[in-house]
């Protein structure tokens, strides 16, 4: 079959439940990219009699295109050397098919490839460098089949601290929004506010919210509450994407929770909170049943869980001071960039193993936030690929989800040493059903971007479509999809990769201030390695999302 302007998907079991249709059969229509409600007799027809249809896959949070996953890429060559990906067969296209490596971090067109694989479409790098933005939009250039975007990483910026220190926080709102049109970026990420400065200004990293970061009057509270104003006051799509402090730390629950009590009425999104729910009294030990109980007390909270999944990973983050500690734990090789005043980045390789204590925590902690979880719409699925492992594990973790004989018989295998008292260990019997699998995986990180035209199903809708054969076995059934279309375009055909057309581009540019321009020059004359004229990223393609 070619990639037709119109298609008829016919008699699939819909689950679209940003429309409220759970397990519906019907037909649905696509022309010219978009959902419509209907087409004219002999259009070509896709027959999903038996299959189940959902939205294309969102994934909230990833790495997968910046300098820093270029750093992670030749930090483990024999990867890509026991993972060569030969050019897929493509046909009938403007599209070239290219080849690539795979691995932990793979490259961008593998990336590309393997993410329309398991039927995602649309996807997010959640930590750039302001300064490396135009890097990463090249690697999104050069990532087919999925939409992408990135979050601009601010925080632990020289600039924004000035700010924040002098009181100037309607500044600084103008600062972010300059920001984020500069950079291309969709939104705001922020990680271990203060301490990542702090700690690269040769002070120890910062514990608690109320610290100041070294010399400075200026706490982790008061960057928080900054940058979340100023994502509110902007009407961003997506609220500030939070990393907290004290990242992978035992009894760090405490610190995610005042994080989350000092934000309390104002949107945020808490990422990878399966590394900041460990509980208090000394120790490993899960904090999971805590901090779930206030996110779901607490509708403006809303969080990916950053699931760790057995077997080879890649840590990659901006938070240097935890990656020189995994590194001083772990004696593995590593790498930590301090990246012009705006941020760091530390890299190290892990394995997590179901033998190691720690790791069968992390891995129960973060099925207990899932399966604790009232509300599938505000707390979904990510593995903070590749820092909790690879997102060709979703297939795996989806089945952990659904399918409690198949958690259980993981769990039997699993180091039980620090499990006691756990959710998990002492019993859950939950099972995700269909519908919210794809809340967790479509309709909730549509609605938590703002992403209007993604993660349903609706007439209008982006024409991004997942299609797959019904298995009894889950993982499989998830991991081979039978057809995936991408923007009308009938991307995987029969369970194998046949077109590759390019990705669209989310990003915001909302309006400030100019008054805040002739310091911001000034700054850059004195400190910047970049001249001010040529710091911003332009020619992005797609029109930027309103704000």
């Amino acid at each position: 079959m070619s990639a037709p302007e119109r298609l008829r998907i016919a008699g699939g079991t819909i689950h679209d439940p940003a429309n409220g249709v759970d397990g519906e059969i019907r037909d649905l229509y696509i022309e010219d990219g978009r959902l419509v409600g209907s087409l004219p007799d002999g259009a070509p027809v896709i027959d999903a009699r038996g299959m189940i249809v959902m939205p294309g896959g969102v994934d909230i949070h990833s790495h997968f295109a910046s300098s820093s996953c270029n750093h992670a890429r030749r930090l483990s060559p024999e990867e890509h050397a026991a993972d060569p990906v030969a050019p897929p067969p493509l046909i009938d296209g403007d599209w070239t098919p290219r080849s690539g490596t795979g691995g932990t971090v793979p490259s961008n067109f593998t990336t590309g490839y393997r993410y329309a694989g398991l039927g995602y479409t649309t996807c997010f790098d959640a930590a750039v460098a302001p300064v490396m933005a135009r890097h990463s939009h090249a690697e999104l250039d050069d990532t087919p089949c999925v939409d992408g975007g990135i979050f601009a990483l601010l925080g632990n910026d020289e600039y924004l601290l000035r700010l924040i220190q002098a009181g100037q926080r309607d500044r600084a709102r103008d600062y972010v929004a300059w920001m984020l049109g500069a950079t291309g970026a969709y939104a705001v990420k922020v990680v271990n506010p203060g301490g990542v400065e702090a700690w690269k200004a040769g002070s120890r990293n910062v514990g608690g919210l109320d610290e100041h970061i070294g010399d400075r009057p200026v706490t982790p509270r008061a960057i928080l509450e900054t940058l979340a104003d100023a994502a509110t006051a902007l009407g961003l799509p997506h609220p500030i994407h939070i990393h907290c402090n004290n990242l992978g730390i035992p009894g760090n629950v405490a610190t995610t929770l005042a994080t989350m009590e000092a934000l309390a009425g104002r949107r945020a999104h808490f990422t990878h909170i399966q590394f900041h729910a460990y509980g208090e009294g000394g120790g490993w030990k899960s904090g999971a049943s805590r901090l779930i109980e206030y996110v779901n007390a607490h509708p403006e909270a809303s969080a990916d869980v950053g699931q760790v999944m057995f077997g080879p990973a890649m840590t990659i983050t901006a938070d240097g001071p935890v990656e020189y500690l995994l590194y001083k734990s772990t004696g593995r090789r590593w790498v930590n960039i301090d990246i012009e005043l705006e941020t760091g980045c530390g890299i190290v390789p892990l394995a997590y193993k179901d033998s190691a204590a720690v790791s069968a925590l992390q891995w129960a902690v973060g099925l207990e936030l899932f399966l604790l979880s009232s509300d599938p719409w505000r707390v979904v699925l990510s593995t903070d690929h590749p820092n909790g492992g690879s997102f060709l594990a979703y297939p795996q973790l989806i089945q952990l989800l659904m399918d409690r004989g198949a958690r259980d018989e993981q769990l039997k295998r699993v180091n039980p040493k620090l499990l006691a008292g756990s959710a998990l260990a002492d019993g859950l019997a939950r099972e995700y059903t269909l519908n919210e699998i794809a809340i967790i995986t479509r309709a909730g990180p549509a609605r938590l971007l703002g992403l209007r035209q993604k993660g349903h199903l609706g007439t209008g809708a982006d024409a991004d479509v997942t299609v797959y054969a019904r298995e009894s076995d889950l993982a499989r059934m998830f991991a081979t999809p039978r057809y995936v279309i991408k923007g009308g375009v009938l991307v995987v055909e029969e369970g194998q990769l046949r077109r590759a057309p390019g990705g669209g581009r989310h990003h915001v540019r909302p309006g400030y201030d100019d008054a805040l321009l002739p310091d911001l020059k000034r700054y850059f004359e004195e400190h910047s390695s970049v001249a001010f004229a040529n710091y911003p990223v332009r020619n992005l393609p797609g029109t930027p999302a309103r704000t």
